[in-house]
Formats: structure tokens, sequence, C-alpha cells
């Protein structure tokens, strides 16, 4: 499987389907003046916008590796995930700020129907392309993908406040509609916090413990592999960089050594669903002394 193309479809998917819902959103709240319908359509305006660096990046992770980038390229995914993160942080200053100056002159709405109309269809809008961007990222182990989803999906119940503010204006209350509008905001603060956690932990090389597992008892399954003397796993982007150092039988030939290595990669290519690389070290089975030369450089 091209994850990266299928990357590159899920952006394109979900950027045409929350910019026809954010379209639709900016047409009624030009004639309705909901600071809530305001909010949700900046929401879903920037959700979708977010879609081009990850575009971007996913189209940048298919290119070959060169002698400058080695490692090749996907890593600018994860520098994908992080604008999204600050394309958060930036909604939500402008939603706080719209709603305090709202609660500050506050106004009846116009067009109630309307306004509740589009927060329905910012909700459906929305937890269609959360689906959509989380499937695609579980399936290639995207993060960046997987955070945009749920971004989508915050803003599908974010939606349901524009629902809430058309009901308050009907029955006249003027404050629901900014209220509605910081109730928002508070989502997309608690959005931002979720995501930079996550993003931040691949950026550094993070890796999800159960992953670790199912690697390490994967090598632990080929035949003549004796112990896992040392393993470490990080993303790079959607793929897996594994680096794993096993102890065989010391008295076997170069080629075996070699052979058992291969099948411990084959393993591990079968039972992973992300792409990965390995790098396979071999190390003489009960001889601890056998890296006692590099032993004083390392830190």
């Amino acid at each position: 499987m091209d994850s990266g193309a299928v990357g590159i479809r899920a952006t394109k998917v979900s950027l045409i389907g929350l910019g026809i819902t954010a379209a639709i959103q900016a047409v009624i709240f030009v004639f309705s003046g909901s600071v809530a319908l305001l909010s949700d359509t900046l929401h879903n305006l920037t959700d979708a916008l977010t879609a081009i660096p990850l575009w971007i990046a996913f189209a940048l992770g298919r290119r070959r590796p060169t002698r400058r980038y080695t490692y090749g390229f996907n890593r600018a995914e994860d520098a994908a995930g992080l604008l999204i993160v600050g394309a958060i942080g930036a909604s939500a200053i402008l939603v706080i700020w719209e709603s305090i100056r709202r609660l500050i002159d506050p106004r009846l709405m116009d067009h109630i129907p309307w306004v509740i109309a589009a927060g329905i269809v910012g909700a459906l809008g929305n937890e269609l392309v959360a689906r959509y961007r989380i499937r695609v990222g579980e399936e290639i182990g995207s993060e960046a993908l997987i955070t945009d989803g749920r971004h989508a999906r915050t803003d599908a119940l974010t939606s349901l406040a524009v629902v809430a503010a058309g009901i308050g204006a009907a029955l006249e209350a003027e404050w629901v509609d900014p209220v509605a509008g910081l109730v928002v905001a508070g989502v997309i603060l608690w959005l931002l916090v979720s995501s930079a956690r996550r993003m931040s932990r691949r950026v550094l090389d993070g890796i999800e413990p159960e992953i670790l597992d199912e690697v390490e008892a994967t090598i632990r399954t080929v035949a003549g592999v004796r112990d896992v003397t040392d393993l470490r796993v990080r993303w790079h982007g959607h793929q897996l960089r594994i680096a794993a150092s096993i102890a065989v039988d010391p008295e076997l030939t170069v080629m075996a050594g070699h052979t058992t290595a291969t099948e411990v990669e084959h393993a591990l290519h079968h039972q992973m669903s992300a792409p990965l690389t390995a790098v396979i070290h071999v190390d003489p089975y009960g001889h601890s002394d056998a890296h006692d030369i590099t032993a004083h450089h390392r830190p």
C-alpha cells in the first residue's frame, strides 16, 4: 500500500468536505449575525485549511531519501501536525475575542431557523470527515491525520452549541449566543492541550508502550532468537523505525546470523500494521563482554 498516496487522498476529501460545510455556514452567518455560528465557521474553515500542510507533508514523504536527507522526508508529517496545533490555538483566540465582544455588546441573531440548520450541517459534515480521517489515519499510522480527525469530531460537538444558541435566541435570551461561543472556545482549548501533548510525544520520539511490547513479542517468536538485548522504536511520520539487537547462538555462521536477522525483519513487516524500517543487530548469546571495546564511548 502506498500510504503516502492514501494520506493525500484523505486530505483532499476532507478539504472538500469541510470547505463545503464552512461555505454553507459562512453564507448563513452573513445575514444571521450569530457569534456562535461565526465561531463554528472559523473553526471549520481552519480545520479545512489544516489539510493543506498535511497534503504537502504526505507528498514530501513519498520522495526517496537523498544524501542530505538519508532518512527521507516523513518527518514533514510531524511538522504539519505542529502547524495544526498552532492553527487550533489561533482559532481559540479568535473565538474568545469575538465572544467577549458580543457579551459586552449583545444582540439577538436573525434568521434563527437557518442558524439552527447551519449548526446541524456543521455537526454532520464534521462528523463524517472526522470518521474518515481517523479511519485512514489508523490504517496508515498517521498521528497527525488522527489528530486532525479528532479536531473535526470536536467541531461536530461545537456545532451543536450553535444549535443551542439558536434555541436561546428564539427564547430571546441574548446571553446564550456569546456563552455558546465561549463553550466552543473551551472545547477548542481542551483539544489544543490534548493535541499538543500527542504531537510533542511524536516529535520527541515517544512510542506507545503497547507497540513496543508487540515489537518485542514478535521478535522473540522468530526461531533462533535467544534474547532481545536492546530495542528502540520511534515514529517517523506515519512509519515506524525499529532498531533491535538480538542474541543468537554464538556458533552460528555469519550467513546464518544474517538469515535470522532477516527473518526478524520479515516477521515485523507481517505483524505490524504501520509501514516500517528495521535495523537488526546480531549479538552472540551468553557473551556479556561482546561490546566491551565500545562501552567507554557510550553515554
